[in-house]
C-alpha cells in the first residue's frame, strides 16, 4: 500500500536529507530511522526497513575507493566472514527480539548513535595522528571486532565509526585503507541483513523504496553540497536532531506521555 501524498512525500525529504548527510558528514540513520518510525512503521520493521532504504549507499561507497582495497589475505578474509557471520546473527537477534523490549531499547539506541557520532570527528583525528596499529594478538582484534558486526546486523547506526577506530587500532596502519575495508564490511553486513529481514517478510516495501530513491538522489547532492555548505554545521545539525528525538522517543516510550 502506497503511502498518501504527504506521507510519501516526508519520506522521499526524510531520504533527501539522509543522503545528504551521509555525502558530507555521516549519521544518515538518525535522520532516515526516526522518520519510518514517524510514519506509522512499528520499531522492528522500521528499523529492518531503514536497513533496506539505505544499503545502496552503503555498496557505492564500498567500490568507491578500490585501489586503496588491501590484498585479499588471511586478515581481511577474516573480517569478511565475521562481518557476513555476524550480521546474519545481528538481523536474527532483532527479529527474536520481543517488539515491546526493542520499543524500549529505541531511546538507547539513538542516544548511543548520536552519541558516537558527535565523537566520530574527534576518533577521526586521533586515528589520522597514529603512526600505526598497536601489535594485538589476531584472535583479540577479531574478538573486538565479532560484537560490532552483530550490531550491525541488529541497529547499524554509529557501526561505523566503531569500525574506523578497531580497524586503524588493530589491522591498518593507513587511515584511507581502514575507511576503505570500513565501507566494504559495512555495506556486506547491510546486504547480508536485508537478506534476512525480506525473506523473514518484515520490511515494509514501499516505505523504504521512496526513502531510498531520496537518499539516492540526496547523495548526488551532498557530493556538490559538500564543496559549499562546511561540514560542522551539518555535523551540528545531525547531532542536534539525534538528541531532540532521543528524548522524544524516550518520553513517548518511556514515559508514555
Amino acid at each position: 500500500m502506497w503511502p498518501d501524498g504527504a506521507g510519501a512525500g516526508a519520506l522521499l525529504a526524510s531520504g533527501l536529507a539522509g543522503g545528504v548527510v551521509t555525502a558530507v558528514v555521516g549519521g544518515a540513520s538518525l535522520i532516515t530511522f526516526p522518520a519510518l518510525l514517524a510514519a506509522g512503521l512499528p520499531p522492528v520493521i522500521a528499523n529492518a526497513s531503514n536497513t533496506v532504504a539505505l544499503a545502496p549507499g552503503n555498496l557505492v561507497a564500498a567500490l568507491a575507493d578500490r585501489e586503496r582495497m588491501p590484498a585479499c589475505d588471511r586478515s581481511l578474509l577474516s573480517l569478511v566472514a565475521i562481518a557476513m557471520l555476524g550480521s546474519v546473527a545481528g538481523a536474527l537477534l532483532l527479529l527474536l527480539t520481543p517488539e515491546r523490549a526493542f520499543t524500549a531499547l529505541v531511546p538507547v539506541l539513538i542516544g548511543s548513535a548520536t552519541a558516537l557520532f558527535a565523537g566520530a570527528d574527534r576518533v577521526r583525528r586521533r586515528l589520522a595522528a597514529r603512526p600505526g596499529p598497536r601489535a594485538m594478538p589476531a584472535g583479540t582484534r577479531l574478538l573486538l571486532f565479532a560484537p560490532i558486526a552483530v550490531y550491525g546486523g541488529f541497529f547499524g547506526a554509529g557501526m561505523s565509526v566503531m569500525l574506523l577506530a578497531v580497524l586503524s587500532a588493530g589491522f591498518y596502519g593507513d587511515l584511507r585503507t581502514a575507511n576503505v575495508v570500513k565501507n566494504l564490511l559495512s555495506g556486506l553486513t547491510s546486504v547480508l541483513a536485508v537478506a534476512v529481514f525480506a525473506t523473514q517478510g518484515v520490511v515494509a516495501w514501499t516505505p523504504a523504496l521512496v526513502m531510498m530513491a531520496g537518499a539516492f538522489a540526496g547523495g548526488f547532492a551532498g557530493g556538490r553540497l559538500a564543496r559549499v555548505v562546511p561540514a560542522r554545521w551539518l555535523r551540528g545539525a545531525v547531532i542536534a536532531v539525534g538528541a531532540v528525538l532521543t528524548v522524544v522517543y524516550a518520553r513517548r516510550y518511556w514515559i508514555g506521555a
